[in-house]
């Protein structure tokens, strides 16, 4: 079996492999043991680059997608591993903002498939051994390495970063992490490494003594983001529209002033500037992504757990606009009793189902959603919402689109 296209080999991961976007918790694997073994087959190309972990809840995307673009404006070649991707595979794997090159991605599936076919890993555990492959054969200077899912037992954690970053801690895969915060807080804090400092974004009483009691096991310096205004000042007229972004940059400034701390030359200007480009240098889209300014304006976040959309919700009622429409779609096993009462009465609801098999019914989030009272129809799908909406909406309406990341993939 050989594949010739990009295509071909990418359609051969999604048949062949557990995907974890499509198939949800029946494609998560517990352990490291395939990854451990694809890295040995592979030469540990993750001990070839230095790397800057970074898990959380909310906000790793953004924070990871950030420290790149700080890295890259300082000169450094930067690889940049994130997950999922909205539009395109490649957007996963990066150097420098350009993704992986489909030649490497179909050249790596074909020397790849005796490994595949001995080991059977997940699409996620590959996809990393991809990257890392990739980084360590391109010689980055530095890879940013967003963690998949919890920490502790997520595919990345085979890498001894510079630095380890937290964002925050919040309810989401809570039956795959454990029911309580204390429990996601123990899977998230497990990228804390010996002796190799941590910088948590957001500290709560719950999850603080968590992050505390294995920084000490650890002796891993411990870095509070939240209780250090140094990044306050500073005006980023061209960052991330998000207001939740204030949360992320400040966890960003902590992390340079850390790395500044362990001998990194890295100047605030420069650091301020890189802020002003995220997305311009890393490729990262879908948080509040404003797709269209006005008439109507539209604006795309992938927001899909309970802090996530408390944040943006916030911001959404804190717009100005005459009427609110809302194109909504969600995952099954997201629980709607506490996410459906976040979002506005006040609004026009265009319900759908994103076009995979962990997408809820567009019948049963109406259904539900009613329950809440937010009214709407039903629509075949997301671009018939979207256009639906489009269609409604006069020039001073806003439109939203979210409620999962792929009801934005699809509109992007």
């Amino acid at each position: 079996m050989e594949f010739r296209t990009y295509n071909e080999a990418l359609n051969y991961l999604y048949s062949r492999l557990p995907v974890f976007q499509h198939q949800g918790a029946s494609a998560y694997k517990k352990d490291l043991t395939n990854t451990v073994l694809l890295s040995e087959a592979l030469g540990n190309p993750e001990r070839k680059f230095k790397s800057i972990h970074v898990g959380g809840t909310n906000g790793k995307g953004s924070v990871s997608s950030m420290l790149s673009a700080v890295c890259i404006c300082h000169g450094m070649k930067t690889g940049l591993y994130t997950s999922p991707h909205l539009k395109d595979f490649r957007e996963r794997i990066r150097i420098d903002g350009a993704m992986i090159d489909e030649a490497y991605v179909v050249n790596f599936v074909n020397a790849a498939i005796p490994l595949i076919e001995r080991i059977n890993p997940s699409f996620f555990e590959l996809t990393v051994a991809m990257a890392f492959s990739w980084f360590a054969m391109q010689e980055v200077d530095i890879a940013i390495v967003e963690v998949g899912l919890g920490g502790r037992l997520d595919s990345t954690n085979i890498i001894t970063p510079e630095l380890s970053v937290i964002t925050n801690i919040g309810w989401d895969h809570a039956d795959l992490l454990g029911p309580g915060l204390e429990n996601i807080a123990f899977e998230k804090a497990g990228i804390i490494k010996q002796n190799i400092p941590v910088v948590i974004g957001e500290w709560d009483a719950v999850s603080g003594p968590v992050f505390q009691h294995k920084s000490e096991e650890c002796k891993a310096k411990m870095h509070i983001a939240s209780e250090n205004p140094a990044w306050e000042g500073h005006v980023f007229e061209g960052a991330l529209k998000g207001s939740y972004q204030q949360k992320n940059m400040r966890t960003v400034w902590e992390a340079v002033r850390v790395l500044q701390d362990k001998g990194w030359e890295l100047d605030d200007d420069q650091v301020a500037s890189a802020l002003n480009k995220v997305e311009e240098l890393s490729g990262l889209r879908g948080r509040w992504d404003v797709l269209q300014q006005k008439g109507p304006r539209i604006v795309a976040d992938t927001a899909h757990n309970e802090p996530g959309l408390k944040e943006v919700m916030q911001q959404v009622l804190h717009s100005s606009y005459e009427t609110l429409h809302m194109v909504l779609g969600f995952v099954k096993e997201k629980d709607l009793e506490k996410i459906l009462p976040l979002f506005p009465r006040n609004a026009r609801y265009y319900f759908c189902k994103p076009a995979l098999e962990r997408g809820l019914d567009a019948a049963v989030l109406q259904e539900k959603a009613a329950a809440f009272g937010l009214e709407g129809l039903v629509y075949s799908g997301v671009a018939e919402a979207v256009q639906a909406a489009k269609e409604a909406a006069g020039k001073d309406d806003f439109i939203y689109i979210g409620g999962s990341t792929f009801v934005v993939a699809e509109a992007l």
